[in-house]
């Protein structure tokens, strides 16, 4: 993913967060369903390791506030968490229950046309590195851990971790990566050039108040990738300013207003 993969027809790649999550349930599969049928260029997920090892789509450390369930989700196994519902016991269990990535992989891959999926690990989590060695593992086993190039990538790890993207980087060097984070990271030398970092992903607010680092990032080759855009005239800025991809909770609405514009 470089700079020059970012404007298309004039407007910004379209990054479902969580899934459609302003429509269905987060990290379900009837999130990301729904986030294809609506014509996601892209799809974002956050991932943790159960206690057994299985890469899982969970944004908090725990499974309170997102299932019917209490408890860490690196203390308990899959199956474990698999007795829990993930869609606040409404809609059809087999859509709304535990989502692996594993099963997310496939739906993507699976899909009538190209999409990419953006894997964010979470740190600091109790396995450490051991995160970013599953998700790489499991991206070799579908085949698209070493892309032909960044641009043809179907696959993008994210990470607050500066060490998560530079473990990453290292072990895949033509997978993309984005750097997450605040400014200071980005200016300067910056975290994201130390660790190679492809593209850096600061939210809504931090762009608002830095729009230049569109084009700081572009100088360097880097995309940019905006995080979590839903107002109707935050999607209109990022498309002004330039950027690549937006991560946004309504893909349907979003693309919509990029195309209107």
């Amino acid at each position: 993913m470089t700079a020059a993969d970012g404007v298309v027809a004039g407007h910004p790649f379209v990054v479902a967060h969580r899934g459609a999550s302003a429509e269905r349930p987060e990290h379900t599969l009837a999130a990301y369903d729904l986030a294809l049928q609506e014509g996601a260029d892209g799809v974002e997920c956050d991932v943790r390791l159960t206690s057994d090892g299985h890469l899982v789509c969970v944004h908090d450390r725990r499974v309170d506030r997102t299932s019917s369930g209490v408890g860490v989700v690196s203390e308990m196994t899959l199956t474990q968490l698999q007795e829990f519902d993930y869609g606040d016991r409404c809609g059809d269990p087999a859509r709304t229950g535990l989502l692996t990535l594993d099963a997310l992989v496939a739906l993507v891959l699976d899909w009538h046309r190209p999409v990419k999926i953006f894997i964010e690990t979470k740190h600091p989590v109790r396995y450490g590195a051991m995160v970013e060695r599953k998700v790489l593992a499991l991206l070799q086993r579908f085949g698209i851990a070493a892309p032909a190039s960044a641009t043809r990538s179907r696959a993008v790890v994210m990470s607050f971790s500066a060490a998560a993207v530079w473990r990453i980087r290292r072990a895949a060097p033509l997978l993309p990566t984005v750097l997450l984070g605040s400014t200071a990271r980005y200016l300067g030398g910056g975290a994201a050039t130390t660790v190679g970092a492809t593209a850096i992903g600061p939210s809504i607010a931090t762009l608002r108040e830095h729009p230049e680092l569109v084009d700081h990032a572009a100088a360097r080759g880097r995309a940019l990738y905006c995080w979590t855009v839903d107002a109707p005239d935050d999607v209109d800025f990022c498309r002004d300013v330039g950027v690549a991809w937006i991560a946004t909770n309504q893909p349907a609405r979003t693309k919509a207003r990029l195309r209107a514009g």
